[in-house]
């Protein structure tokens, strides 16, 4: 049986507000990887470039005469031409998410803030505190988090006292989700942290495990409250086969933040591919208690349910990950093809329109989108 060497990466993970000291240097090895195949650039991340700033001239700069700087933005972003996407295919700068209109949450507040800070209107960024929300590609897993962006009145405006009614919060996400949702401000070297992070997840899906080396390295300086990026460190360590790094990596976390089931998840792996079995079933316990039962536990059991053919079975672990995370496309999707074996149709097909109801990429909605017209297809 193949183990799953990436257990968990975090996505906009949230970041803890005790002071952390810098990252040590005994956590690197720069010396065993090669240089990045892409330049990295934190001053890259906000920058606007000809095309943004032509954009607030002459569309933005007209409508505030009337609106505002600020409503005209909110207009633009959530309303107007500008005419954003929701695409979580890889996570893009501000001048990367203009031009394709399109970038996941975090792009979006990215622009966001960079189209902000060129009107001159203060900018504050959040996280948002939902519900865990995990997805995987191919054997890496996510851990998907939230940001948002507060946008206040324009900086040289007079503010005789603080007002909340003055600061506007824009956000991606569908205004049912956003019912009670707490937040937590971030610091905009979070964000640029968040940002490189996500590039190193994204760079391990595609097994450049050098440039994702080189991501997390940037990160975890930019911002070293941000113990995602740790965490992806360790992660790359364990890609490479290098489990005592990745352990030294993840007991950095867990120092910080004891708490981290990522971090106690990933640390029992380190410890078992080493051979310290013991140690690593304490970790085990420890996350249990924590956590209770893992992620995509019940998914991975339903999908060797429809290996051996016991697709009833199939589908009662199915509908438990549906219970868990009714919004993930994947599971609508394995559900359909329960369904399916099962000679249930009609239920298929209303899975396989959830799950390109709820797919996140351009791809994704495509495919199913097409094995939802076949399968309305009349029989021959």
């Amino acid at each position: 049986m193949r183990t799953v060497v990436a257990v968990a990466i975090s996505l906009l993970a949230a970041c803890t507000t005790a002071p952390v000291a810098p990252p040590p240097a005994a956590l690197f090895h720069d010396s065993r990887f090669t240089p990045p195949s892409e330049r990295i650039s934190v001053a890259e991340v906000f920058a606007m470039n000809d095309a943004m700033r032509r954009y607030v001239r002459e569309q933005l700069d007209v409508r505030r005469a009337t609106k505002g700087a600020r409503q005209a933005l909110v207009d633009a972003v959530l309303h107007g031409d500008l005419r954003l996407e929701y695409d979580s295919t890889h996570t893009r700068t501000a001048a990367q998410a203009f031009e394709a209109r399109a970038g996941n949450c975090l792009s979006l507040v990215i622009l966001t803030g960079a189209l902000a800070k060129e009107l001159g209107i203060r900018v504050e960024y959040n996280q948002a505190a939902i519900p865990d929300l995990w997805s995987r590609s191919g054997n890496v897993y996510f851990l998907n988090g939230h940001v948002n962006v507060t946008l206040g009145k324009r900086s040289f405006e007079a503010r005789t006292a603080y007002d909340s009614a003055e600061l506007m919060t824009i956000d991606f996400l569908p205004p049912a989700e956003l019912r009670g949702l707490r937040v937590e401000p971030l610091e905009e070297s979070t964000i640029i942290a968040m940002y490189m992070n996500n590039r190193a997840a994204e760079a391990l899906i595609r097994e450049r495990i050098d440039d994702a080396y080189w991501w997390a390295r940037s990160a975890m300086y930019e911002s070293p409250r941000f113990m995602a990026a740790y965490n992806t460190l360790g992660v790359i360590y364990m890609r490479r086969g290098e489990p005592g790094d990745a352990e030294r990596v993840f007991r950095r976390v867990l120092a910080v933040e004891p708490r981290n089931t990522r971090a106690w998840a990933n640390l029992a792996l380190a410890l078992s591919r080493q051979g310290r079995d013991a140690e690593a079933r304490s970790a085990e316990r420890q996350l249990a208690r924590l956590e209770g039962e893992a992620p995509f536990a019940s998914f991975h059991r339903g999908l060797a349910a429809m290996e051996a053919g016991e697709f009833g079975a199939a589908r009662t672990l199915f509908a438990r990950e549906l219970d868990r995370d009714p919004d993930y496309h994947e599971f609508h999707f394995w559900m359909a093809l329960a369904e399916l074996r099962l000679g249930n149709v009609e239920r298929a097909r209303t899975e396989l329109a959830l799950a390109q109801q709820n797919s996140t990429t351009r791809r994704d909605h495509d495919l199913y989108g097409a094995k939802l017209q076949r399968l309305s297809l009349p029989p021959r």
